[in-house]
């Protein structure tokens, strides 16, 4: 049988839109500008295997995401 592995869920973004997730587990980056944004993203640990980004995250952001699974909230 496979090895099953724990990965972390994270979200980037404005604290306003990304302030619930950490009620169900989420571990939250809020990023009010761009560059915190590429902070926040170049800081998450490798354990975090799936991220939630807010659409100004997702463009600051751009083409530098790696193999992550990311999703966008809608605008």
């Amino acid at each position: 049988m496979p090895e099953l592995r724990q990965t972390g869920i994270a979200a980037i973004g404005q604290a306003a839109r990304i302030e619930g997730y950490a009620l169900v587990g989420v571990a939250t980056w809020p990023a009010e500008d761009a560059d915190t944004a590429r902070r926040a993203w170049d800081a998450l640990p490798a354990s975090f295997g799936m991220v939630i980004l807010t659409p100004a995250a997702a463009a600051a952001i751009g083409e530098h995401r790696d193999d992550r699974l990311t999703t966008v909230l809608p605008a």
